[in-house]
């Protein structure tokens, strides 16, 4: 690749991404695992849908990262009597001008929090629909553009559902990421209580690392990402493994795969590659596809989750090996970091009980191929910091491995 369309480099890039992690970890305990899902979700153009108990912090995440962002921030509570107007904005009739006016709901905003999305009927959810997938409005046959960034950040409530309408699955499948944020551990919660013992607010802000105009840089950066087809390939077996599966109904979606290729090239750019691996694609397996899936019936009755479904297609389909030197189909070498030789990234990043996704060795690396960098030790040394402890800016191995 000759060189990014954008202005921004990809080291830029992952610098500014490292920087809105450690402003986030300001004011939010929560593992960067989860930021790092929510931030890819975001340069990658989509749409990000936060599930947790109520307390954990949802609000507050969505919140301070549209901030961190420099971008315009709104909130719609969802209600069982929520309009769609009340989402979308309507025309008023202006008596002085003696015309109607298009006056602009919530959803014309840079980052709109669709709080407890699944306490809305389904005619307001469908509101949402449009906006999402086209970036517009239309009301009375005139369609009105949003603004850019622009991006949903929906929570629900997992184990309340009385009086909720579940998402169906066209909605669903328009959010590029769904993650939670889990109860943090004690010496997150101390940080949590030392952190509000420090401000005189009852809610946490923060300052902007970037402005609009790098967002849309960060998101540029993204579109020039080099996946190798193999890469590809082993997204769409992976796809195709979930609808094979017995305990599905409905697997990952055409509309999945192309929403699955985004996020790994974001989480390219997070790491600071010019290029995505299998490991992007393993590291973000649960995040963009399990909200896909619809199981059968059988499958509920007997307790087996969305995860497990992913978690058996990352152990039936091989792991491609690929190399950043390796040609091109047109015979020219791949692009490289400035260095003139970025290794390749091929560690398995180990999922939050220590386990390495898919279970299985890695064969990112071509054999022959020089040793990638940052590659986890054994005894699992990485450290997480799910108390929002700031680590090392040259240590790129954080970025890369998402933790």
């Amino acid at each position: 690749m000759a060189g990014l369309s954008s202005d921004l480099s990809v080291e830029a890039a992952s610098e500014h991404c490292l920087n809105i992690v450690e402003r986030v970890e300001e004011a939010v305990v929560v593992e960067r695992r989860v930021l790092y899902e929510t931030l890819a979700g975001v340069i990658a153009r989509g749409h990000v849908l936060v599930e947790d108990v109520p307390g954990t912090g949802k609000t507050v995440l969505a919140r301070v990262l549209a901030e961190s962002l420099g971008l315009e921030f709104t909130r719609v509570q969802f209600t069982p009597d929520l309009l769609p107007a009340d989402v979308t904005g309507s025309n008023v009739y202006n008596e002085h001008e003696r015309e109607f006016e298009f006056a602009e709901g919530p959803v014309f905003s840079n980052v709109v929090l669709a709080d407890e999305i699944n306490r809305a009927p389904p005619k307001t959810q469908s509101a949402l629909l449009e906006s999402m997938e086209e970036r517009q409005v239309s009301v009375d046959g005139t369609t009105h553009p949003l603004p850019t960034p622009f991006v949903v950040i929906a929570t629900q409530n997992p184990v309340e559902q009385e009086g909720t309408f579940q998402l169906p699955e066209a909605q669903r499948d328009r959010f590029s990421v769904k993650t939670s944020m889990d109860y943090p551990d004690v010496e997150g919660e101390m940080g949590l209580l030392d952190r509000r013992a420090n401000r005189r607010t009852i809610s946490p802000s923060v300052d902007p690392v970037i402005d609009p105009e790098t967002v849309r840089a960060l998101q540029e950066c993204a579109e020039d990402i080099r996946v190798d087809t193999k890469v590809r390939r082993y997204i769409v077996d992976l796809a195709r493994a979930t609808r094979e599966d017995d305990r599905t109904e409905i697997g990952v979606s055409p509309r999945g795969v192309q929403r699955v290729f985004e996020a790994v090239r974001a989480s390219a750019v997070i790491a600071g590659r010019r290029y995505a691996t299998p490991d992007d694609v393993k590291r973000l397996a649960n995040a963009t596809m399990s909200h896909r899936l619809v199981l059968t019936t059988e499958a509920t009755i007997e307790g087996t989750g969305k995860a497990d479904v992913i978690q058996a297609a990352l152990d039936a389909v091989d792991v491609p090996a690929v190399s950043p030197n390796a040609p091109d189909t047109d015979g020219s070498p791949k692009s490289t970091a400035a260095s003139g030789s970025e290794p390749a990234d091929s560690s398995s990043e180990p999922s939050p009980d220590g386990d390495s996704p898919g279970q299985r060795p890695s064969q990112s690396v071509a054999e022959g191929e020089e040793s990638q960098a940052g590659q986890l030790d054994g005894d699992g040394d990485q450290p997480t910091d799910s108390s929002g402890d700031t680590r090392s800016r040259g240590d790129d191995d954080d970025i890369e491995q998402g933790q």
